[in-house]
Formats: structure tokens, sequence, C-alpha cells
């Protein structure tokens, strides 16, 4: 039917970390291999398969933390136990706003207005680190063509809606252009993400 919204990912760190810079945190992670760890909100989460794929980015294999949810792991990181953790913007932004943590960067290619002052994944020198989470309005596969137009039209109206944009991107989330609100624009979007 149309994608709803995009919510970047960011790496972060414990306050108390030696590492400034994504830079820093790679060359750290390659000489503490073996004692460092990242905390995940469980296996399958969206911060246990990013940090899944930074860590094969980077070449290193450090112990995952599981914890039943993304409010134990982030509690843990405030509090020193783990080193990092990669994780959505409505998570990450709050703590980074309050200085508990240092965000060093938003897995894409152009920052993230939730917190602008992040360097991107490419700036700091990973450029093939990319993950964006997405929520999209799907119907069944033979939907009649005028409930899809339909409920796709009910989508660009709540999107224009300045109450619901301002609650979303409050959130860090991110509104598409008026292409991917469309079902052939999040049709070509659904191909490139796979690809």
């Amino acid at each position: 039917i149309g994608l709803i919204n995009t919510n970047p990912i960011f790496v972060t760190v414990r306050k108390t970390h030696p590492a400034n810079t994504l830079a820093e945190l790679v060359t750290w992670l390659k000489t503490n291999e073996k004692t460092a760890n990242n905390a995940h909100a469980g296996v399958g989460s969206v911060s246990h398969t990013t940090c899944l794929l930074f860590n094969s980015v980077v070449g290193v294999k450090p112990a995952g933390v599981a914890y039943r949810g993304t409010g134990p792991a982030m509690n843990d990181l405030v509090g020193g136990q783990v080193d990092y953790l990669c994780d959505q913007a409505v998570n990450v932004a709050p703590q980074e706003r309050a200085g508990t943590i240092k965000t060093l960067a938003v897995a894409q290619d152009k920052r993230s207005p939730a917190l602008p002052n992040v360097p991107t994944s490419t700036e700091g020198g990973l450029a093939n680190f990319k993950v964006i989470v997405w929520n999209a309005m799907f119907a069944p596969k033979d939907t009649p063509a005028p409930v899809i137009a339909t409920l796709n039209k009910a989508l660009k109206t709540a999107l224009a809606d300045p109450a619901i944009r301002s609650k979303l991107e409050e959130l860090g989330a991110e509104i598409p252009s008026a292409e991917l609100q469309t079902p052939a624009g999040l049709k070509t979007f659904i191909g490139a993400e796979i690809d």
C-alpha cells in the first residue's frame, strides 16, 4: 500500500568508552575483540541483527549480550556494564540528548534529523554499513485495486497530518517521499532492500 516511515539505526557506546568516533571504535574492537561485548534486545531483534551486521563489516566477533528488550539493554549500556549497542533513534536519541551515552554514527549516508550532530557511517569510514528499519502498509495479494487505492489515500492523508508527522519525527522516524508512499514506490523500495 505504501511506506509509512523509516527509522535510522545508530551505533552507540557507554559514556566511559575510550572510543569517541566510529573509526576509534573499530580500532578498539580489533584490539579488544576477546573482551568486548555488545548489548541487544534479544535474538532476532533489530539491535541484534544490526550489531551482527556491524561486527561482520568490521571483521570481529565480540560477545553478544542478550536482554529481554531494549530497555534493559540500554540500562546496562548507560550503567557501563556493556560496551556498545546498535539501535533505533527512538531508543538512542533520548539517552544521547541526556548525555548518558556516546553515539558514534548513524548507519546511513545522510545525517538523521533526530541527532543531526552524529556523523554517518560513511563519514566514519564504514560506507558499506547501512541499515534502516522501516514500516509499511500491506494487504493480501489479491486485494482489489479500489481497496488498495482507498487505503493508500488514507495513508497519504495520515502522513500529511502535521500532528502525526510531528509525533513520528519526535520518535526519530523519517517520513518518506510522496513517491515511496505509493504501492509502486514501496515495491521499488522493497526490491532495493532485498538487493
